[in-house]
């Protein structure tokens, strides 16, 4: 048995390297493990990373980390089988850089975090697994990791939705088929100048383009495309249990995906360099377990700390604080010498107060919302039905667009269907 340490945080993504990384700077013993060869290697998620939170911690963080490029475009893109609807919100890019988007690569971005990690004095240790916990007079003591076993004053599980310690210690998130989501993408290489000239954006400027409708063939789900530097993120991440239940693989999504007409000349010429999948909890507020006990924090995906509204799926600035706010707890545990339950529940009220648990309450009912099929299926084809009309001319009478909206409508919503579904997203989205 080694000597040990303070804290030991398990798992090196975004919410373990900011939790070892705030508490190497406070001078507390930290050790960061992380099970692959790398920090980042297993990461796949990912997208835009809004930097407001991390520049709390790092100020003037992209200046040094390996960003790829600031989002200047968001488009939102409603699929019928052959034709789209989208809306383009496209900025100068000149707010703040503080707050703004940046589409990152996991492998490149976690590896950057887990080396700020050393250089604030925390240990890293790569290509070990932490495969059980040390109990002592019933709290949680440390982890036993290839073999040894390492004592530790706390332990912050940020391993992922299906981590194997939260779960041997009671925390685990409740997995079913409604409550997580597969994300499926490729990385596909493009020249840079084609990138800009392709997505009509400047050097070093982004896009980011969410899409609802065909590209999960009508499904409980959406797609996504991020531009890189050099490559373009492309996946649809969909509810497992729609994958199941429509005898559906994540793959062959995909591969229609590239093959749509609004997707096909964006990737034109690309070679795919990279293929990932990976689950994603989406089942907001009433997945999210108990986040403390005796000796032990749950962290990030390891704590269901995502939000899923349907105009958004973000887990990355939520990792990032529910990693501080645990670091945080357990600087507030130290100084009073109580690392129990009740030492460690002021991290609770730590991510109580801030926006993750008060944006996962404040949009509790989004998962049961997207449950809704005619937001996959009826209102995406709607809208590229009625557009189709709107711009057709055919040398007959024109009609007023309410006259095309309940001609389009007709056999496949209600004007009540219509409301009730406007109401409800009202309310929760």
């Amino acid at each position: 048995m080694s000597d040990g340490f303070e804290v030991i945080v398990v798992g090196a993504g975004p919410a373990g390297c900011a939790a070892a990384y705030s508490l190497a700077r406070a001078g507390i013993e930290v050790l960061l493990v992380e099970r692959a060869k790398f920090a980042g290697a297993k990461n796949v998620t990912g997208g835009v990373l809004y930097g407001s939170v991390l520049n709390g911690l790092m100020p003037e963080f992209w200046r040094e980390a390996p960003v790829e490029r600031r989002v200047h475009r968001h488009i939102i893109s409603l699929l019928s089988e052959k034709s789209s609807v989208s809306i383009d919100y496209n900025t100068d890019g000149s707010g703040s850089p503080a707050s703004a988007g940046y589409t990152v690569l996991r492998a490149k971005f976690d590896r950057w975090l887990a080396q700020k990690v050393e250089e604030a004095g925390g240990m890293v240790i790569t290509g070990s697994r932490a495969d059980d916990l040390i109990m002592e007079d019933g709290r949680i003591a440390g982890i036993v990791a290839g073999g040894d076993s390492i004592p530790a004053k706390v332990v912050i599980a940020a391993d992922g939705v299906n981590s194997l310690l939260a779960s041997k210690a009671g925390l685990g998130v409740g997995l079913s088929p409604g409550n997580v989501n597969q994300g499926v993408k490729e990385i596909i290489s493009l020249p840079r100048q084609t990138i800009e000239d392709r997505f009509n954006v400047g050097a070093d400027g982004g896009a980011a383009i969410h899409y609802l409708g065909f590209c999960t063939r009508g499904v409980h789900g959406g797609g996504f495309l991020y531009t890189n530097q050099e490559s373009l993120s492309l996946g649809v991440v969909v509810q497992l249990r729609a994958l199941i239940e429509n005898r559906l693989r994540g793959v062959e999504l995909l591969a229609s995906f590239k093959e749509h007409p609004a997707v096909r000349e964006l990737v034109k010429g690309g070679t795919t360099v990279e293929y990932s999948a990976h689950l994603v909890p989406a089942g907001g507020l009433r997945m999210v377990p108990r986040l403390f006990t005796d000796g032990m924090l749950v962290a990030g995906d390891a704590a269901a700390l995502v939000l899923a509204t349907g105009r958004a799926l973000e887990g990355l600035n939520f990792a990032l604080a529910s990693g501080i706010a645990a670091a945080e707890t357990v600087k507030l545990a130290r100084d009073k010498g109580d690392f129990s339950r009740t030492g460690l529940s002021q991290y609770a009220r730590l991510l109580g107060e801030s926006f993750v648990l008060q944006d996962l309450s404040h949009f509790q009912r989004a998962p049961q919302f997207l449950d809704n099929p005619r937001l996959y299926s009826t209102y995406p084809d709607l809208a590229c039905g009625l557009a189709g009309k709107v711009f057709e001319v055919d040398g007959q009478p024109k009609m007023t667009a309410w006259e095309l909206a309940k001609a389009e409508m007709k056999g496949k919503v209600s004007l009540w269907q219509l409301v009730r579904d406007a109401m409800a997203a009202r309310k929760t989205i």
